[in-house]
């Protein structure tokens, strides 16, 4: 017996919501890796770290978000807690090597391929990991055609998606590289529930879907914690202005640059944080005699 799938119980309001969670850690996770490239070597683990967990926490609460709209009118859904949570972890791991790769060798060709690939497959393993943490009544089948679809999305969504970090520098273009993204995960996602097919066990009682509202409340004290951390991840890039708008001199044609090198790092020449160099090769004003 065929399971009555439906992945939009509660309307728009879960694909809409699910998709913006989406923008938001690929556009901190963006934005993190592209101001790792703007500061010295040994503070560039901690932004592509922070970055990675960004996006990585991003496509997961993207995904349970979905789920909450998700349900099979026969039976109850529940989840294995240890596998989701063991998804969460496959995703910020496999983000992070993809951005480290890119954050440290630039915008290579190599690098893109190699890093958007393994990023690629971490957001389709997550997804899918996901999947096999659901308990029901039943069995899952999916079409091979549409799963191989959604995981092609997937690695040419992260391979754009880093590219734009290391060659995209300004504010609303970033922002543009974070909606385009957010489209993409949304699509992974959408289209690998497209290749779902649910089996029931010729055991499986219509009664049992008046469980199904566990499944929401399970999942909803589940997302706290990244959405949590995504707020946080927001505090601390919008206490950091260069992650936000970016050094002056990106728009300088005399600062051009091979996309994806490390900028030389901008110290400023006033201030308390000036570099004391800088107060000799001021140039003075001219004084002449009369003013002595």
């Amino acid at each position: 017996m065929q399971g009555t799938i439906d992945g939009f119980s509660y309307g728009a309001v879960t694909p809409v919501a699910a998709f913006l969670m989406a923008c938001l850690g690929a556009a901190l996770g963006l934005r993190c890796t592209t101001r790792s490239l703007r500061t010295e070597r040994s503070f560039r683990a901690g932004w592509l770290a922070l970055g990675a967990t960004s996006i990585g926490s991003g496509i997961w609460t993207m995904h349970f978000i979905a789920m909450t709209g998700f349900s099979v009118e026969e039976v109850s859904i529940d989840y294995d807690k240890p596998i989701i949570f063991a998804g969460l972890a496959v995703a910020i791991v496999m983000v992070g090597i993809g951005i480290f790769l890119v954050g440290y060798r630039g915008a290579t060709r190599m690098a893109l391929v190699t890093g958007g690939t393994i990023t690629g497959l971490g957001v389709a393993s997550m997804h899918y990991l996901g999947m096999a943490g659901m308990r029901l009544d039943g069995r899952f089948e999916y079409d091979t055609v549409t799963v191989v679809l959604s995981v092609v999305i997937a690695v040419v969504a992260s391979t754009a998606a880093l590219w734009a970090a290391v060659s995209i520098h300004g504010f609303l273009p970033s922002l543009g590289a974070s909606v385009v993204m957010g489209i993409a995960v949304s699509g992974m996602h959408y289209t690998g529930m497209a290749a779902l097919r649910v089996h029931l066990h010729p055991a499986a009682s219509a009664a049992a879907h008046a469980g199904g509202d566990s499944a929401g409340s399970l999942l909803v004290p589940m997302l706290l914690g990244p959405v949590c951390f995504l707020l946080l991840a927001a505090v601390v890039v919008m206490f950091d202005p260069l992650v936000v708008m970016g050094t002056p001199d990106w728009d300088d044609p005399r600062a051009a640059r091979t996309p994806g090198t490390p900028a030389r790092r901008q110290v400023p020449r006033f201030g308390t944080y000036a570099d004391p160099a800088s107060f000799h090769s001021r140039p003075r004003d001219a004084v002449g005699p009369a003013d002595w």
